[in-house]
């Protein structure tokens, strides 16, 4: 893959996550000389994140930079986790991520696909009928965090404490997010963040009797629609789960790196 696009990538991803760091009322942002700290300092982990600052060739490295997340976040007492992208490991070391973070509490989580498009395709399949609504109230804020919360299996009341900020959805120049309802009920919700003129697509997430219908589909289209009518946002980039992967595809993202998350449980500090 292109370098300057698994740049981009890493970089829209720590960049996203500073703006959510940014905008949290217990939230901060620090730079470190072995990691990046995003971190809204909050109960949710997803909102915790520590990111590779550039490649590493070493084993010594890797362990720098998880001894450094590691020496941020024990105090805190919050679950946290240390994103890693694949190309950003020197081939020998990438069989042994796994083993070497584990001695930092660290234990292998959720990976990601990071993804790209310069335009849209249209819809291979009609997509269904729903009901968008911006989630520009308290209402929409808890409705995007029970969405997300039901999609990860998080409690509720945590990711609604991590999620009802409304700086992070606030339009006008930032965040945006739309909750599609079908039927009455919530079904899919997803939130565009302006990032360096690119549109990022974070917090999509859909509930289980909604899914396979194209739900995920329309809201995303909806919500960098908006975004294209307000702020002229054209490129997007987004990190797809595995489940997501096939609908980004048939969008036109392209995917261009994997990111892999390790995640250490709170300390209860």
């Amino acid at each position: 893959m292109p370098v300057d696009e698994i740049l981009e990538s890493n970089t829209q991803f720590l960049n996203a996550w500073r703006y959510f760091a940014r905008h949290s009322p217990t939230g901060e942002v620090l730079d470190l000389p072995e990691v990046h700290i995003a971190s809204s300092n909050v109960s949710w982990m997803m909102l915790n994140v520590a990111f590779l600052p550039a490649p590493l060739e070493t084993e010594a490295e890797l362990r720098s930079a998880a001894a450094a997340a590691a020496r941020y976040f024990a105090p805190r007492g919050n679950g946290w986790m240390l994103a890693v992208c694949e190309d950003w490991l020197a081939p020998g070391l990438r069989p042994r991520a796994a083993e070497l973070l584990a001695s930092h509490g660290l234990q292998t989580g959720m990976d990601t696909i990071g993804m790209v498009t310069d335009r849209l395709m249209e819809p291979v399949r009609p997509l269904p009928s729903l009901d968008f609504r911006q989630a520009a109230d308290a209402r929409g804020r808890q409705d995007v965090a029970d969405t997300n919360a039901h999609a990860y299996d998080a409690p509720g009341d945590v990711v609604r404490a991590a999620l009802d900020v409304p700086a992070y959805f606030a339009g006008e120049g930032q965040g945006v997010g739309y909750v599609a309802y079908r039927n009455g009920e919530v079904a899919s919700c997803a939130t565009v963040l302006p990032i360096e003129g690119i549109a990022y697509v974070a917090l999509v997430a859909t509930m289980k009797e909604h899914r396979r219908l194209g739900c995920a589909e329309a809201v995303i289209r909806q919500s960098l629609a908006e975004a294209h009518r307000s702020q002229g946002l054209q490129r997007t980039v987004l990190h797809a789960t595995p489940a997501g992967h096939p609908v980004y595809l048939r969008m036109g993202y392209r995917p261009v790196t994997r990111i892999h998350f390790y995640m250490a449980a709170a300390s209860g500090r």
